[in-house]
């Protein structure tokens, strides 16, 4: 079965550095397992980090228990839809990369408002931070 994105193509891959994914497989890739619907393919900011880290959901400390490096701005990472979209009404959402995004991201929040924040990755991310 093909995995489809937003856009109602094939899923693109996410990141692997670091390696993303519910499955760790650089893929917003998801299933019935994935409570937190890890669907939204975004590239992280310093200010969604830290809004995130303000919420109870800190993603810039290492936890290899769960292979996860710890994040820093500009890396592309499968990020809950729920969170993202609290970091969207508050006015700090994350880049979203489309193509990469899974389309049960649609079940949360509307493709209007995935398009707002659409982004190709810069060629540098260092301007995220």
């Amino acid at each position: 079965m093909v995995e489809r994105n937003v856009l109602g193509n094939e899923l693109e891959p996410c990141g692997t550095e670091p390696i993303t994914g519910w499955f760790r497989d650089g893929s917003c890739r998801t299933d019935a397992t994935d409570r937190g619907s890890h669907t939204i393919c975004a590239v992280v900011t310093a200010e969604f980090l830290d809004h995130q880290r303000g919420i109870g959901n800190d993603l810039t400390t290492s936890m290899p228990q769960f292979q996860f490096p710890g994040l820093e701005p500009g890396d592309r990472w499968c990020v809950t839809a729920a969170n993202w979209l609290r970091a969207h009404r508050e006015g700090l959402a994350a880049p979203v990369v489309l193509a990469s995004t899974h389309q049960r991201a649609l079940e949360i929040i509307p493709l209007s408002v995935l398009r707002e924040h659409a982004v190709d990755v810069p060629q540098d991310p260092g301007s995220l931070t």
